[in-house]
């Protein structure tokens, strides 16, 4: 963590890629990639992003904002998970998660997911403050560009699910009494 300062950082020098080959224990019942195994390769990459970022190994995913599973991964074929952060706030930061598949026998590559993930970096002082980021690319400027919007949105679903999370009970469904 940095104190307070102008610090600024680029998207790649946050940027994470991990790649796994995809075996049959990683397969769901259609043969292809099982989806809490890809969650938990995201959020693996993307903390080791956040960590770059805030040169803290104490971060907290706060959510799993946006996953969009868009190809199949098949057996066979590799899973490759970019990650860079893409916006920050005192204690809040956001990472873009690009998921490729390739096929390894042919070379064909295709964007199998993508994801937005909130972590929090806890303990920040009032003296202390994240960086900013800097995009480079197209890409990276496009996605960093619409981070505000996306802020906007994940504070309004916060308090709407807290106050989902107040409605709900926790006692069993067989002790439940509508009465």
């Amino acid at each position: 963590m940095t104190n307070k300062s102008s610090k600024k950082l680029t998207c790649n020098d946050t940027r994470v890629v991990q790649t796994h080959r995809i075996l049959p224990p990683d397969l769901n019942d259609h043969q292809t990639l099982f989806g809490g195994k890809l969650m938990s390769l995201i959020d693996d990459t993307a903390s080791i992003s956040v960590s770059r970022f805030a040169r803290s190994n104490d971060v907290i995913t706060a959510s799993m904002d946006e996953l969009h599973f868009i190809h199949p991964i098949r057996p066979g074929h590799s899973v490759c998970v970019e990650s860079y952060v893409t916006g920050a706030g005192r204690t809040s930061v956001e990472v873009f998660a690009k998921v490729l598949g390739e096929d390894l026998l042919t070379g064909e590559r295709y964007i199998a997911a993508t994801s937005f993930i909130t972590f929090v970096v806890p303990g920040m002082s009032a003296s202390q403050s994240l960086p900013q980021i800097v995009p480079g690319d197209s890409e990276e400027q496009m996605i960093c560009g619409d981070y505000k919007d996306r802020r906007e949105r994940r504070l309004t679903d916060r308090y709407a699910n807290e106050k989902l999370v107040d409605a709900i009970t926790i006692l069993p469904p067989w002790q439940k009494n509508d009465k």
